[in-house]
């Protein structure tokens, strides 16, 4: 597992880090990180890493294939009445098999089917290959130091503008900025375990401060830089993790935890029932940044056009081509959630939130069940709310380093909410 542990820390380092400085080859760096450690983990793989894979994805297997099956099918011939209208129309015109590919673009989509194979490989990688708590800490302190030094950037872009570049008000820093809180929050729980467990004082303090240090930063990025909905989507994760830590603490019984999470859950719809009332127009793009008149009425004629399948995994930037007003002004995705159902449809939009909400209850009980290390499955459990939340607000869920960091973190709560210590 050493040559797979490897290429699981390039594949999150390289994505992110390159991202963040502009690179255009940081994707496809970290998708062949993802492909060597599949690999690796594949050919050192035991009955023991089974049967704790089994375990660990024992609440819904299938949702982890469901995404790529769905992109796949829009590159395979299928009656041209699922696809987007402008292919019915094209038929019409020209005429023509009454069969073909959904996708407006098969380049395009055959990249997000490798970014989905890369970020689903990196999930089962990951749930194997942390199972050891020593790696599960490194992998921790790795994702928390590289969320946190993009939320640097956001910080010095405040500060001085000409250090920071353009880069560093890009959406993406704005995630990861997000999982940055929650990450280095975890880590300051992880370093007040090993005090309590008699570990030594100073590297607890040291490691605690790190933490603190990275959560402040982060904290400064979300809650100053960014906007108010990207704001409240970290104030949920926050919520949840400390909602998590409460129910441990006291001790709670089965009685008082249900009744303090469905009180949660009451106030958390309350304020997702708000942020919603607050604009009309498509739910999609009501927590939207504001945008011009005309591209509103750009993006609404490009939605209503949508189909059951979408127009593609991926191609959002080609559709959008036929709607812009402007030849000039290119129509970008306002969030995430929009993109997807631009490209692979309501069902497509269905089975993601789907499988971000089974796995959130997943990791949810998981922290409750798991014990002095909950913090793991509790942060991912945090951080994939966060993603939830915010991908109605922004795009910045559509970078592939965002999606390969997301595929890790939750990868690793999901290997710690069933890990036993035998196994660490």
């Amino acid at each position: 597992m050493s040559l797979a542990y490897f290429a699981l820390i390039v594949s999150i380092v390289s994505a992110s880090a390159l991202e963040i400085a502009g690179a255009k080859f940081g994707a496809q760096l970290g998708t062949m990180a993802a492909a060597l450690s599949l690999l690796a983990a594949t050919l050192s793989a035991r009955k023991a890493d089974y049967d704790h894979y089994m375990r660990a994805t024992s609440w819904g297997r299938w949702i982890l294939i469901a995404i790529p099956v769905l992109v796949a099918a829009q590159l395979a011939p299928l009656p041209l009445s699922l696809a987007h209208p402008i292919w019915a129309s094209a038929r019409d015109v020209l005429g023509g098999l009454s069969l073909g590919p959904i996708t407006a673009d098969l380049g395009l989509t055959l990249n997000a089917l490798m970014l989905a194979l890369a970020a689903t490989a990196l999930l089962g990688v990951t749930i194997v290959v942390v199972r050891d708590r020593g790696r599960a800490e490194l992998v921790l302190f790795v994702l928390g130091g590289v969320t946190a030094v993009s939320a640097l950037t956001l910080d010095l872009h405040r500060l001085s503008p000409a250090v920071a570049g353009t880069a560093a008000t890009s959406e993406f820093a704005t995630t990861l900025a997000g999982f940055g809180l929650v990450l280095n929050l975890a880590i300051m729980q992880l370093a007040a375990e090993r005090a309590e467990t008699r570990h030594s004082l100073v590297r607890s303090i040291v490691l605690g401060l790190l933490g603190l240090a990275g959560a402040l930063i982060s904290a400064a990025a979300v809650f100053g830089l960014s906007g108010t909905n990207n704001a409240v989507a970290a104030g949920f994760g926050i919520v949840l993790i400390l909602l998590i830590l409460v129910i441990r603490r006291l001790d709670l019984s089965p009685l008082a935890a249900s009744a303090l999470a469905a009180a949660a859950l009451i106030g958390a719809a309350i304020v997702l029932t708000f942020m919603f009332e607050q604009s009309s127009g498509p739910i999609l793009m009501r927590l939207t940044p504001d945008m011009g008149a005309e591209t509103r009425a750009a993006l609404e004629r490009m939605l209503a056009d949508t189909r059951w399948f979408g127009a593609g995994a991926g191609t959002f930037s080609a559709i959008a081509r036929i709607y812009q007003s402007d030849a000039g002004a290119a129509l970008t995705a306002p969030s995430t959630a929009t993109a997807i159902f631009a490209g692979m449809g309501a069902i497509g939009l269905v089975v993601s939130l789907v499988a971000g909400l089974i796995a959130l209850v997943r990791l949810f009980f998981g922290a409750l069940q798991r014990g002095r290390d909950s913090f793991f499955p509790a942060a991912a459990a945090a951080c994939l709310l966060f993603a939830l939340v915010q991908s109605f607000a922004g795009p910045g869920l559509l970078r592939p380093a965002a999606i390969l960091c997301l595929s890790v973190i939750v990868g690793l709560g999901l290997s710690q909410s069933v890990s036993q210590s035998s196994s660490r």
